[in-house]
């Protein structure tokens, strides 16, 4: 806590705007963005390496929270202060932090991949920056932000040979996925099965076994669009700037239309509200890979002279 008074101690209006934008490079939806625009319009390969590791971080990221229920800075130290502006997106336990997993992973994997010098210094600055906004903000301590960042670089490094192996062997990508479902799989036991202690935050517990079958709906999602990718789809990601951004565009539309005007049905059809959320998450990953791609020989020829 030491270091959260100093720099508690420092803080200004202006460094509390700057921080309080550059950690919202850290959140879910950012990730789902980035992942789906480099899957989509960039390197179909590069997409599957940031969903990957950010899919696996946030299982195994979810899984330790629950497992240490480490409390917010302010909880266990009701005298310190934070920037009230990160209040809301800072829920759950403390350790680790997961929007540091989620930037390293991000921006880790983007420099990992790449090798444009440029990109990789911006990627590697952001990999830095979101962490210390985390402790700037004071909604996490150093612990959380350093196993977080270790974690997610572990992914990095450790996912990167494999996906470079799985361009040659389906067999490689297959395991990869088994290992993922796997994960998501012992996460949802996790948080259904474990004996946890009366004082558990319930709060917490059931955000925790939503994640958990949302991420298997996920997981379960990218295989089945890597299997239809290697049978059917082999779709190609170039397109005119036209065409890409038409393609954008309209796939993060029906992909929105898909998360809110299916989740009334489905919680409706089923009577656990998990499990739907489960399956509507498997239906936007099995249309953003699977049905979408079918379109991209059409964005293809928009703009091109004939």
């Amino acid at each position: 806590m030491e270091l959260l008074y100093w720099l508690q101690s420092i803080r200004t209006p202006l460094g509390d705007a700057f921080f309080s934008l550059i950690t919202h490079l850290g959140e879910e939806t950012l990730f789902i963005v980035f992942g789906l625009l480099v899957f989509w319009c960039l390197d179909k390969w590069e997409g599957y390496y940031l969903l990957s590791t950010g899919l696996t971080g946030t299982v195994v990221n979810q899984g330790l929270k629950l497992w240490f229920r480490v409390p917010r800075p302010w909880v266990r130290d009701p005298d310190f202060p934070i920037v009230e502006a990160a209040r809301a997106e800072a829920t759950g336990y403390s350790f680790p932090s997961g929007h540091t997993q989620s930037a390293v992973g991000i921006f880790g994997a983007l420099a990992r991949w790449n090798k444009q010098r440029w990109l990789r210094i911006l990627c590697v600055a952001l990999c830095l920056l979101v962490p210390f906004s985390r402790m700037y903000l004071g909604v996490h301590t150093p612990a959380d932000v350093g196993v977080s960042f270790l974690l997610a670089l572990v992914m990095v490094f450790g996912f990167y040979p494999v996906i470079r192996k799985a361009m040659r062997s389906p067999n490689t990508m297959r395991l990869l996925l088994l290992c993922m479902v796997a994960a998501s799989v012992g996460l949802l036991l996790f948080v259904t099965q474990y004996p946890f202690p009366a004082d558990v935050d319930v709060a917490n517990l059931e955000h925790g076994a939503k994640n958990a079958w949302k991420m298997l709906g996920c997981m379960l999602g990218v295989w089945l669009t890597y299997e239809c990718d290697l049978r059917w789809t082999k779709f190609d990601t170039k397109a005119p700037l036209a065409g890409q951004i038409l393609k954008l565009v309209l796939g993060f539309a029906i992909l929105l239309a898909i998360k809110s005007g299916m989740k009334a049905p489905l919680h409706a059809l089923f009577a656990n509200d998990y499990l739907a959320d489960g399956l509507r998450y498997f239906l936007m990953v099995a249309f953003a890979g699977c049905l979408w791609p079918l379109t991209f020989p059409t964005w293809a020829k928009i703009g091109k002279k004939k």
